[in-house]
């Protein structure tokens, strides 16, 4: 584990080992690979980014680290034991924030703790998490009342509510302005370390991922495979203008082939 990831209770966070992955999608006679004989390990607490061209298999491995499907070779472990279905500690939150439309802000966020029997009982806990985003005042609103930045911070919240041990983000800020987005790549580094949950996220952003992430993983074209895994051993909270990750920042666009004056 490299020396800025969390330490944190076991319950908060788990350990995620993608072990020689490969996976095809089927298209009837044909077969098309995504993923080839990929292997990371993501220690708990961790904070992990992946950068790749658009259409590379991130997504993909981001539904097989959630249970959504299962991986055509390799296989993908939690604290050492295989992930086979879908589990409340493991979320996926995605690039539209996908709320139910006639559901208010508050009913939105509770829908895990309804679904699990459990919403009677721990009714306060929907109030804090909407404090912890910042959406306190917002519980009657509906998803048409928001901003794109609110309606992303209610689908986070969502995940929270139900304390998942692994974020899962793909493309979460990919939709927004860029100062809103600036808004919510700060928020969400501030709830990781607070919560201390693992967190892999998804991004084309080398910016993003550089502020935000332990390490950078480098995916390669279609079907890929890790071409680089970078440490970025930088204190929270980080400068755009760091001369270190300005330098780290050109290597990186170097290797998914975009030209040094970009």
């Amino acid at each position: 584990m490299n020396a800025l990831a969390r330490s944190v209770a076991p319950a908060q966070s788990l350990r995620l080992d993608i072990d020689d992955v490969s996976h095809e999608f089927d298209f009837g006679k044909s077969r098309l690979a995504v993923l080839s004989n990929i292997s990371i390990t993501i220690e708990p607490g961790e904070f992990v980014a992946l950068l790749g061209p658009s259409g590379c298999g991130k997504s993909t491995l981001l539904r097989l680290a959630a249970g959504l499907e299962a991986p055509t070779r390799g296989a993908v472990l939690e604290d050492g034991r295989a992930i086979t279905r879908p589990d409340p500690s493991r979320i996926l939150v995605f690039q539209d924030a996908t709320l139910f439309p006639w559901l208010t802000v508050w009913k939105n966020v509770a829908t895990g703790l309804d679904a699990r029997g459990i919403l009677k009982d721990q009714e306060h806990r929907v109030d804090d998490i909407l404090k912890l985003v910042k959406l306190d005042a917002f519980g009657d609103a509906y998803p048409h009342q928001l901003s794109g930045g609110m309606a992303q911070r209610v689908a986070i919240a969502r995940a929270l509510i139900n304390d998942p041990k692994l974020l899962l983000l793909d493309e979460p800020f990919g939709k927004l302005d860029s100062l809103t987005r600036l808004k919510m790549q700060k928020e969400l580094l501030q709830l990781w370390q607070r919560s201390g949950f693992t967190a892999l996220l998804v991004t084309h952003d080398v910016e993003e991922a550089l502020l935000l992430a332990d390490r950078v993983i480098v995916f390669g074209d279609r079907p890929a495979s890790i071409i680089a895994d970078i440490t970025v051993d930088k204190p929270h909270p980080r400068r755009r203008d760091d001369n270190a990750l300005v330098a780290l920042r050109q290597g990186l666009l170097e290797k998914l082939g975009v030209s040094h004056d970009v």
